[in-house]
């Protein structure tokens, strides 16, 4: 809400409240010392919920972070059936894409052999989304966020299922890759409209503000190992991928050329989260690396 509104509607209730009040005196019902305390503790508890929404907006405002996304409280506005939220299976590839083709889970660092040993997870969880918005949406952009590459990456089922399950990033953040997680919900969010509670985007803004990159780090999980090179663990991934009964082939530009002209821009690698993108990584090879470094959009 505009603050100065606020403010107005504020001074139009308190005006409603002492003229309804001076009838009360009169009738010698309240007290002048009554009406004070009452309208001290409006006015003091208005102020307050103003200042920390403004707050709010400020950090957020400050750096852009969670610019088009509405703050508000979820809502249901309208019953949830998973039905409504169905995705094929085949988009495991386009997963493994990104995890350099690899059954690979960025929230832990764990690497897996087969694909009934991993759930496709939603960054954004479906029943989340809905209560952020979509409950108010069609079928089809139900259905379109259910399938969407930017919203999907692999956990093991009980991560999934027991652990994560329908919590936004005030419940739950991951072990690994919190920066790379909170900006594909963010991106996911802005990229359909869906809004954030005060919590959620209190705890977002925590995160963001403290990161270098938002690049996906492939590390070992924590219990087993530290985190590994870019080179070991690439190597990692191609042996897990040569493992495979057959090689994924990958179309990095159906997955990242947003305008369909054959090359991937920065501004497209931003919006899916990939950035920065390192030689190696599928979108690469469309991209321009002009100080020929082997990573672009630093």
């Amino acid at each position: 809400m505009n603050r100065k509104l606020g403010i107005a509607i504020a001074a139009l209730f308190a005006v409603a409240l002492v003229f309804g009040a001076s009838r009360l005196q009169a009738q010698g019902v309240l007290t002048l010392e009554d009406l004070a305390e009452r309208l001290a503790a409006l006015t003091s508890g208005h102020d307050e919920t103003l200042e920390r929404l403004a707050a709010l907006e400020a950090a957020a405002a400050s750096a852009n972070w969670l610019a088009g996304i509405p703050i508000r409280d979820e809502d249901r506005c309208a019953p949830y059936e998973s039905d409504d939220y169905r995705y094929p299976q085949a988009l495991e590839a386009q997963i493994m894409a990104e995890m350099d083709g690899a059954f690979y889970s960025p929230y832990t660092g764990e690497t897996f052999d087969w694909a009934d040993e991993v759930d496709i997870e939603h960054i954004v969880a479906r029943s989340e989304a809905h209560d952020s918005g979509l409950c108010a949406a069609d079928i089809f952009t139900r259905l379109a966020f259910a399938s969407d590459p930017l919203n999907l990456t692999f956990a093991s089922p009980q991560l999934n299922r027991d652990e994560k399950v329908a919590k936004d990033v005030a419940e739950w953040l991951p072990d690994l890759n919190r920066c790379w997680f909170v900006n594909r919900v963010v991106a996911v969010k802005r990229r359909y409209g869906l809004s954030m509670d005060p919590r959620e985007a209190q705890a977002a803004l925590a995160v963001l503000e403290s990161c270098p990159s938002f690049a996906m780090v492939y590390q070992a999980p924590p219990e087993t190992g530290s985190a590994s090179t870019s080179e070991s663990t690439n190597a990692s991934a191609a042996e897990g991928s040569q493992g495979s009964d057959s090689q994924i082939e990958v179309d990095a530009l159906s997955l990242y050329d947003d305008n369909n002209n054959g090359r991937i821009t920065c501004a497209e690698a931003r919006a899916h989260g990939i950035a920065p993108v390192r030689n190696g990584h599928p979108a690469y090879e469309y991209m321009n690396d002009p100080d020929k470094d082997g990573v672009v959009c630093e």
